[in-house]
């Protein structure tokens, strides 16, 4: 064995300790100069640094907190640091365009709520901000599946009509003041204050008046509408003219009030309909608001516009003309736009025409396309064909009721063509019903159609050989009816089948017949 190693210093430091006479004698005799004293005690240290890292076991590798465990695969793929590098993105979240990233801290406790926090997504900018806008004030919730196609035309064009009409509405207004300023300058104020309220009281009254078309605004609402609008520019147009005549403002006044309050009770009682044909389930609610909320932001767009062009004073009249042709056409192609699926006397009339000349019935979107919108419906005297009439209309003399009354014993209506006046009528027994109605007003339009064959005949003869003088006599008419009676038996039938397929909506409610009822006894 080898010779045991010297003891180590630390030994004769605690040996000096005891006693220091000893420790004097035994460090002078280890250490026997001064500079090699500094140099033991630095190894002393040394040592004793080294000897207690010794004996202090290493600590244990660091983990990584962020491990691949069953939290959730999305921090491990998509986990980005903050620019501190400090946080942890746990998940994005959308809200009308809008995107926020929920992010954690990593020094904090993740049972800690503290330590969730969110920052609003880079792309939230002007174009997200301006979708959240459309989706909260235009459109329904969950479009565009929650509204029908024909929504978004509609909208883009009533949007366009509330735009001209709130440029309109600043210059007639401030035509209407200028006017009755200049008619009313020697007057009380009093007198001026009567005049405006005269003038809101004779438009309340022709809005009550007007209130009598009832049941016209749920069928005909297309050319109720469009006939409401071109009367409320008729009295925009008057309430102009007060400019130039002041003197007359208080009946000017009168008469421009209660055109526009007949288009105002227009809009309101279709408004319904026209919002019902847009929505899909139970959002009736949903779908009106945002309508009117398209209106309104577009009426104050056009006040505002308006307001810009008054200060350059431009000429009313070109001005006006230019405003209300904008205001005209886009209120014809809003109307134009709206689908309906109900089968009203002018749908019925273009879906009966169609069949009998093709065999098909139009669909819903090719049917209202077709429609004409520019009558006037409280005015009958166009219309060629006249449901419910009453006898002495439909008879020009007893004989022809007596020629035509054999062909219909086993109906529950009479049709019949009086060629004085050019039209077809529909006569309804008292024992009517929903059915006999329809296919009385679709007899009426198949004679109706054989009645103008005939006529396309006689006016190629016309030109062909110059002959002038067809009259009509009651075997004529006798032999249509009965050439109708046949196509009626055979067709009708399918013609309900196929608008069924169509999806129209077919109700004797809405071809709007006459009151009058043929009695069977006395």
């Amino acid at each position: 064995m080898s010779p045991s190693p010297h003891p180590p210093p630390r030994m004769n430091i605690t040996k000096s300790s005891s006693s220091s006479n000893s420790a004097t004698s035994s460090a002078t005799q280890t250490l026997p100069s001064s500079s090699s004293s500094s140099d033991a005690r630095l190894i002393v240290r040394e040592t004793l640094r080294i000897s207690a890292n010794l004996a202090v076991p290493p600590p244990p590798p660091e983990t990584k907190t962020n491990t691949n465990t069953n939290t959730n695969s999305i921090s491990s793929s998509s986990s980005s640091s903050s620019d501190d590098g400090q946080l942890r993105f746990i998940c994005c979240e959308e809200i009308d365009g809008r995107r926020w990233n929920y992010v954690v801290d990593n020094n904090i406790s993740n049972n800690n709520s503290d330590s969730l926090k969110f920052k609003k997504h880079k792309n939230n900018t002007l174009r997200a901000g301006l979708m959240s806008f459309v989706r909260s004030y235009v459109v329904p919730e969950g479009f565009p599946d929650s509204v029908t196609p024909s929504y978004v035309p509609y909208m883009k064009w009533r949007a366009l009509k509330h735009f001209f009409g709130g440029a309109m509405g600043f210059f007639t207004t401030q035509t209407l003041l200028n006017s009755v300023g200049i008619a009313q300058k020697q007057a009380l104020p009093g007198a001026v204050a009567i005049n405006w309220i005269l003038k809101d009281g004779a438009g309340r009254v022709g809005k009550m008046l007007y209130a009598r078309q009832g049941k016209k605004f749920d069928y005909d609402l297309k050319q109720l509408r469009f006939a409401a609008d071109l009367i409320m520019e008729m009295g925009a147009a008057v309430e102009l003219a007060t400019a130039a005549v002041p003197h007359l403002f208080l009946p000017l006044a009168c008469a421009a009030n209660v055109a526009k309050n007949v288009a105002a009770v227009t809009s309101t009682s279709t408004r319904t309909p026209v919002y019902r044909a847009f929505a899909r389930g139970e959002n009736l609610g949903d779908v009106t608001a945002k309508g009117e909320c398209v209106g309104n932001i577009a009426d104050l767009l056009g006040t505002g516009l308006s307001i810009m062009i008054s200060k350059r004073n431009p000429s009313l009249v070109p001005t006006f003309a230019l405003l209300s042709c904008g205001y005209i056409f886009s209120s014809y192609q809003e109307v134009k736009s709206v689908v309906l699926h109900t089968l009203n006397r002018a749908r019925f009339s273009v879906a009966v025409d169609s069949f009998l000349k093709t065999g098909k019935v139009p669909s819903l979107q090719e049917g209202n396309m077709q429609e004409t919108i520019l009558t006037f419906p409280w005015l009958n005297k166009t219309t060629p064909v006249v449901l419910g009439s009453r006898f002495k209309e439909a008879f020009q003399d007893p004989a022809a009721y007596l020629a035509t009354e054999p062909h219909f014993e086993k109906e529950r209506y009479m049709v019949t063509y009086n060629p004085s006046k050019g039209k077809v009528y529909a006569l309804l027994k008292d024992q009517a019903k929903s059915d006999d109605i329809l296919k009385a007003a679709y007899h009426a339009h198949v004679l109706l159609h054989f009645i103008q064959s005939r006529n396309k005949i006689l006016s190629q003869k016309q030109n062909d050989y110059g002959e002038t003088n067809f009259p009509f006599t009651i075997a004529g008419i006798e032999d249509h009816i009965v050439e109708s009676c046949r196509m009626v038996s055979a067709s009708y039938g399918i013609f309900k089948s196929r608008s069924a397929e169509q999806g129209w909506m077919m109700s004797d409610s809405h071809l709007n017949p006459g009151r009058a009822r043929l009695l069977t006894s006395r």
